[in-house]
This record gives C-alpha cells, structure tokens and sequence, in this order.
C-alpha cells in the first residue's frame, strides 16, 4: 500500500484501494464472463499490444468494458504521434512484448475509436475529458454476445 502508485491514488483521490489479485492485464486467470463489468483507468497505453488486452477483457466481462485512457494532448506525451491502428494491427499480429514499462501508444478520442470500429468493438458510450482528473477520455465497450 506504499508504492508509488498507492501514493499517487492518495493523491488524486483521496484513498488507497486494495489489490486483489495481480495478474498480466492481457492474460487473465479467469473464466470467460467471470465479470459483470471490467474497468481500467491509465492502464491500456502500458501494453505493447493493447489489441491483445482488449480482447481479453472483453472476454472475461459479460456486460461491458470502461477504460480511461490518457489523452495524447493533456499529457507528457502531447509531442508524440498518435499510434495508428495499423501499427497496433502489426503489434498484435507479431505478438509484440514490452521490454520497459512505458506508454507504448498514445491516442486521442477519436483515434481510439478508429481502433474499436477496426476491432469491430461496440462502443456505448465515451466521454473526453473523462469527468475525473481530465487528462484523459473514457470508452465504455459491450462486451455482450
């Protein structure tokens, strides 16, 4: 409870939530619909091939999947370029791997959608800002049938 990102949750919001399990975000120990709802906030730009997290949480939700994910323009990485959903299609197809703990891809609202819609991922809802710190935009994808 006193790691770096502990602290920084105290910070922002004002607690510190415990950890249940820890486990590779893409790779879950989990039947499929073990979950009504998985929720990820700040998490999905950490993968080298995000492609392969979502699907994997749009397998083990039944009802939906909400992500926060940090806007390129509200954040240390406004100087990048975006990240193509051909490149994150080339990633996934390559079984890409990281090597460093870093933001391996950056987005706006709008390109994370062109990500969901190439997927063929029904997204519901998205908000940008997203109503919580505001460096972000959230998505809210049916994981149903």
């Amino acid at each position: 409870m006193d790691t770096i990102y502990k602290q920084e949750e105290w910070r922002l919001s004002g607690r510190k939530r415990r950890v249940d399990i820890v486990a590779s975000g893409d790779d879950l120990p989990f039947a499929d619909d073990a979950f009504d709802f998985v929720f990820a906030s700040h998490v999905i730009e950490h993968f080298a091939d995000p492609i392969r997290a979502l699907k994997e949480w749009v397998r083990v939700a039944r009802k939906y999947v909400v992500l926060v994910a940090p806007h390129r323009d509200r954040t240390f990485d406004r100087d990048r370029e975006l990240t193509t959903t051909a490149e994150l299609v080339s990633r996934h197809e390559h079984g890409a791997t990281p090597d460093t703990d870093a933001h391996w891809s950056v987005w706006t609202l709008e390109s994370f959608l062109e990500l969901c819609d190439h997927l063929g991922l029904e997204v519901v809802d998205s908000l940008d800002p997203d109503d919580k710190v505001g460096n972000g935009f959230m998505v809210a994808i049916d994981a149903g049938p």
